[in-house]
């Protein structure tokens, strides 16, 4: 129990004096015989007896480097680790593996207890830090850290100044040895992955922009693929950033084609808007002119030939080019208001004008009604009258609001039209031509019946019931045509 007590801390206080290898080379080492010295234990049963507590869980380990809680203190029970090592009086302490003693140190002025306590307590602050690299490893750590650390480790074993179970140690050094050499291979690979993922998405970032820049220019929508032009960019910049680096033959040449790429892009949209400058100029130039002449009509008081100019100005403005569309907004405001100011002007004028006729308006609604009644024509020549003295009224009554004009004349124009439709009915009655063609035409089929009839009887005589059938159907049909041509000749008569 006093042994225990000796060891359990690390007194602030002690007066400790490590004796190196060079220092104690003309000690003596004690000999004790060999039946006398244990054996080591084997590295499976060095693990039984100091378990690999498991690595905590921190929180956002998925996203960045793991966070291993660093372990308890390893402690060696001083009766265990007294069958590795032999502690003289003078405070010299020799490590014993396999029945071979090598010179620790020394710890004068003190117990052999305290003695073997200082080193034991190397021995452990060893295994300490292996289970830390064992739990750092479990838990995935960067292996190339490890690696160093374990390396240092092992030389520290190595040199045999603690005093444990070393062999046991060694075995575990090994074993972390081997594990982080996979983790590091594991390791490489996933850093091969992970930049040929990145690679492959930086090759997609410039063949998109190489793709944008080979467009034509004259179809290309700009805004868009500026926009994209720009998202690419920093696409980039937050790869360069943030990504694996690639290596800098393949990040240059990459560099290269994106940078080429936005180049042309720019090169190309800068010729673009400079010749659509130069359009939008030409084009504003265009529709200046045309305002000076449709601002030079605002004005005019001749309403019917001003009213169609304006038309053709509308039809030349619309054949233009756009100017750019602040620009192109601005000048058909300006268009716009030349056409607004004569067109109320006229308005005006034709509101003052439909107010002096408002009464010759009340006149030819009398007249029109009063030529309504002629219909239908019964009396060509007295319609010819009642229609002569209408118009001639009409005319003396003037003009009509521009509202009622077309109705008015509509009216009217219906009641000529009958009139006129009469007129051509009594000629073509009482046309001596037609008359004549009409007298000769009763002649000839009056010969022809006579002629038909003298056919019909000859084939009654005969007896032939064809002849008989064919010359009454003919007769009928010749005898109906007179009909129709004597009631077309009283017509004339």
């Amino acid at each position: 129990m006093a042994l225990r007590d000796s060891l359990s801390g690390h007194p602030s206080s002690e007066r400790l004096l490590a004796v190196t290898d060079s220092q104690k080379s003309d000690e003596t080492t004690g000999n004790a015989p060999e039946n006398q010295r244990p054996s080591a234990p084997s590295p499976a049963a060095f693990a039984a007896r100091h378990p690999v507590p498991a690595p905590a869980a921190q929180p956002g380990a998925a996203a960045q480097a793991p966070v291993v809680a660093a372990p308890a203190a390893h402690t060696t029970p001083l009766e265990e680790a007294a069958q590795f090592a032999r502690v003289e009086e003078d405070g010299h302490v020799f490590l014993i593996v396999n029945g071979e003693e090598f010179p620790v140190g020394q710890y004068p002025d003190a117990t052999r207890e305290e003695a073997l306590g200082y080193f034991v307590r190397k021995y452990d602050d060893a295994v300490s830090q292996v289970i830390l690299l064992e739990q750092r490893l479990a838990a995935k750590a960067p292996a190339s850290d490890m690696h160093k650390t374990l390396k240092h480790l092992a030389a520290q074993v190595a040199e045999r100044k603690m005093v444990g179970d070393v062999l046991a140690l060694d075995a575990r050094i090994a074993e972390l040895q081997a594990g982080i050499k996979a983790a590091e291979a594991a390791e490489r690979a996933e850093t091969e992955a992970v930049r040929a993922r990145e690679l492959a998405a930086r090759e997609a970032i410039v063949a998109e922009a190489e793709e944008i820049a080979a467009k034509d220019p004259a179809a290309i929508q700009w805004k868009t693929s500026s926009n994209r032009m720009n998202e690419l960019f920093e696409a980039w910049k937050a790869a360069q950033k943030n990504g694996p680096r690639l290596g800098r033959s393949n990040e240059d040449a990459l560099w290269k084609r994106f940078r080429s790429a936005r180049t042309v892009f720019d090169r190309h949209r800068r010729a673009y808007f400079s010749q659509l400058d130069n359009e939008n100029a030409e084009a504003k130039r265009a529709k200046e002119a045309l305002i000076a002449r449709a601002e030079a009509l605002s004005s005019s008081t001749d309403w019917g030939n001003t009213a169609a100019e304006y038309r053709h100005l509308m039809d030349e403005w619309k054949a233009s080019k756009r100017a750019s569309r602040k620009d192109d907004d601005a000048l058909w405001a300006r268009f716009r208001a030349a056409q607004d100011q004569f067109f109320a002007a006229r308005q005006a004028a034709n509101e003052v004008i439909d107010e002096e006729f408002a009464a010759n308006l009340v006149v030819k609604e009398a007249l029109l009604k009063e030529a309504q009644e002629i219909l239908p024509v019964t009396d060509l020549n007295a319609a010819r009258k009642a229609l002569q003295s209408i118009r001639d009224r009409w005319e003396e009554a003037g003009k009509v609001p521009r509202a009622d004009m077309g109705r008015m004349e509509a009216g009217i124009r219906k009641v000529e039209e009958a009139v006129k439709a009469a007129e051509d009915e009594h000629w073509q009655r009482s046309n001596p031509e037609t008359k004549a063609r009409t007298n000769s035409a009763l002649t000839q089929l009056e010969a022809a019946i006579a002629s038909l009839r003298e056919e019909l009887a000859a084939a009654e005589k005969d007896g032939n019931a064809k002849k008989i059938a064919n010359a009454r159907e003919a007769l009928e049909a010749r005898e109906q045509w007179l009909e129709t041509l004597r009631r077309s000749a009283q017509d004339f008569s």
